[in-house]
């Protein structure tokens, strides 16, 4: 098919596109951090949630140092002899092996070490350590470089092995993977997962270039020997114990009971609240390190981490490459609609692709065709575009004629559907009132020209701080300016945005009168917001007509600018708004003062927040 640009450009576009998909191919292949991943965290997370919590392996339990064993035996970090005597009921109980993901550094009392040196030569057992990451640290395509090991007390890691705790977190904070192995001054040095998972199984993992084997077994690893956490669900899903309970249990087998640790795979660390460290994971935003680390240890032991290797990671690549090249033939031959459609579906399908081999054990980058495929695509696009200049061109400038008598917002919705607003609609928005203080006597010495450029930097202000928020100007009156915001569609943001404007507004202004010397004659600029239900119609006359938003709501906010006369403020904001805004603000707003008052010309009083001139909260943002 002959396509519908030059081809001398269409090749110019299709090897600049392959040169960009191949430069963020080679990112990802080498394990570089980028920005992608921020975005492919997300999508993990999602496909984490499609695919649900699954049962753990029932070779792993969790000894929990917990609050009700804190209670019971006094303050963290418990006494060493108290420990010595934990890891002896471990072993007693039948643990096959013991990690304690709990860190012994220096010495305590020597006869205690030597009591918990002892208890743990009893029975197989690795010890944590920690290690201190060099500044310089290279990203997960290498071994992490460690810059200083804090090791276990010496008579302690002398009885057990060590092996470092460390665990690799995305930028959420999150850990996506746990390094097997670490580079230290004494060459590479194991993690305490795969110390333990070789303690259980009876024998240390063999290292191959593409991860670990035991015995028969491999499994492979992500680059740098990073095993790909896969997560069982919400933190308790992994078995656990109470320390408390193994130490008050029964000397073993006493009772013929068969024990929850016996044979077993255990992970002795701290659950309690204020103690230790918890991490954001997928199913749970506080998980305790202790099962963070069970989860790793637990991928090792049932060979079910997420599958994601050198293999996975070119299969990502030339998924992106193929998504990018597709896509920009679809451009350069089909029609703009069905092209944009089948570019569409295809990063759809890949979506879908990677939401099945994800249920499956396999983690496929799910964001990395779009970050290849989207900039030469859209610049494709963008180029066909070119070819409808003149009617796109006309269409501006009838839409920028009426953008002069409506709000920009307003005249694109007319521009696109001239029967819009046929039929009134109700509709719930928040509606701001701004004027000046003092305009009439100022009017009255400037006279009618100066007047004129008075109002328009005033006007300017209102219309760049009311854009930037999303919002519109409905109307202009003289010296004082009417708001929509939610108008002509809601958005779930639309109370946010505004209580950010009325502040901004008034900021802003009041930053022009004093740069401007104007401050002496507008003694103060007053802003009044409320939200609530407005009926957005066409008012005027068939040949003359303009889009208004009238209703209780509006009569409030503007009453509301008398609330602020009246206490002498400059920012009033019914409490509606109020707690709107802060029911999907991250920053609650919380007013200085807050009033009942009458509003002249309606029977209910209504609750008002009051700020002053220069007395404003930090900013409201978005949840």
């Amino acid at each position: 098919m002959k396509p519908n640009l030059p081809v001398a450009v269409a090749a110019l576009a299709v090897v600049i596109g392959c040169l960009w998909a191949g430069l963020v191919v080679r990112t990802h292949l080498t394990g570089a951090a980028s920005v992608i991943d921020r975005f492919e965290t997300v999508l993990v997370d999602i496909r984490i949630a499609l695919a649900g919590a699954r049962p753990p392996p029932e070779d792993i339990v969790i000894v929990a140092i917990d609050d009700g064993t804190i209670d019971a035996i006094g303050p963290y970090p418990l006494p060493r002899d108290t420990l010595a005597e934990l890891v002896g009921k471990i072993g007693d109980a039948g643990a096959r092996a013991l990690a304690v993901d709990i860190l012994l550094f220096g010495a305590s009392d020597e006869a205690a070490d030597a009591s918990l040196a002892a208890a743990i030569g009893t029975l197989p057992t690795v010890i944590a350590g920690a290690g201190q990451m060099s500044a310089d640290t290279p990203p997960q395509s290498v071994v992490p470089a460690v810059r200083k090991v804090l090791s276990p007390a010496l008579q302690i890691a002398k009885a057990s092995s060590v092996g470092l705790a460390n665990i690799a977190t995305d930028t959420g904070g999150t850990p996506r993977h746990m390094p097997m192995l670490f580079l230290t001054d004494q060459g590479l040095q194991p993690s305490l997962g795969l110390q333990a998972a070789g303690l259980y199984q009876g024998g240390a993992a063999n290292i191959t270039e593409q991860g670990l084997r035991f015995g028969d077994h491999a499994l492979p690893l992500d680059l740098g020997w990073h095993l790909a956490l896969n997560y069982y669900g919400p933190g308790g899903t992994i078995p656990t114990v109470s320390a408390l309970d193994v130490l008050q249990s029964p000397a073993a087998a006493a009772d013929g009971a068969i024990s929850p640790l016996k044979g077993r795979m255990v992970v002795l660390g701290v659950t309690a609240t204020g103690v230790g460290d918890r991490f954001s994971t997928p199913f749970d935003p506080i998980m305790p390190g202790v099962e963070v680390q069970a989860t790793g240890i637990a991928n090792l032991l049932d060979g079910m981490p997420l599958h994601r290797d050198t293999g996975t990671r070119r299969l990502d690549g030339a998924a992106a490459v193929l998504i990018t090249l597709c896509g920009m033939l679809a451009v350069l031959v089909l029609p703009l609609a069905p092209a944009t459609v089948f570019y569409l579906l295809l990063l759809i399908g890949w979506l879908a692709v990677s939401a099945v081999a994800f249920a499956n054990g396999t983690w496929l980058n799910a964001a990395l065709p779009f970050a290849a495929s989207l900039p030469p695509v859209l610049g494709l696009l963008v180029t066909r575009q070119v070819a409808d200049r003149i009617v796109a061109r006309q269409q501006m400038q009838a839409q920028e004629a009426l953008s002069r008598f409506q709000s920009p917002r307003l005249a694109r919705r007319i521009a696109e559907d001239p029967s819009f607003l046929a039929s009134p609609r109700q509709q719930t928005a928040a509606i701001l009132f701004v004027d000046l203080s003092g305009y009439t006597g100022l009017s009255e010495r400037l006279g009618a020209a100066q007047t004129r450029d008075f109002l328009k930097e005033f006007h300017t202000i209102v219309v760049n701080v009311v854009s930037k928020r999303d919002g519109v100007v409905l109307d202009f009156m003289g010296d004082g300016a009417m708001l929509g915001f939610g108008l002509p569609e809601e958005d779930p943001q639309d109370p946010v945005r505004a209580l950010t404007c009325a502040f901004e507004l008034e900021r802003e202004i009041a930053a022009w009168l004093e740069t401007s010397g104007r401050r002496t004659e507008i003694s103060s600029v007053r802003v009044g917001a409320h939200m609530g239900q407005v009926v957005l119609s066409r008012l005027g006359h068939d040949r003359q007509q303009q889009i208004a938003a009238t209703g209780d709501c509006v009569n409030v906010a503007s009453r509301l600018l008398e609330v602020a006369k009246d206490h002498k403020v400059s920012v009033v904001v019914s409490a509606n708004l109020i707690e709107a805004a802060n029911q999907i603000s991250e920053r609650p707003v919380e007013a200085p003062r807050l009033v009942t008052v009458a509003i002249r010309g309606r029977q209910q009083v209504l609750q008002v927040g009051l700020w002053v001139s220069g007395d404003q909260p930090q900013q409201p943002c978005p949840a």
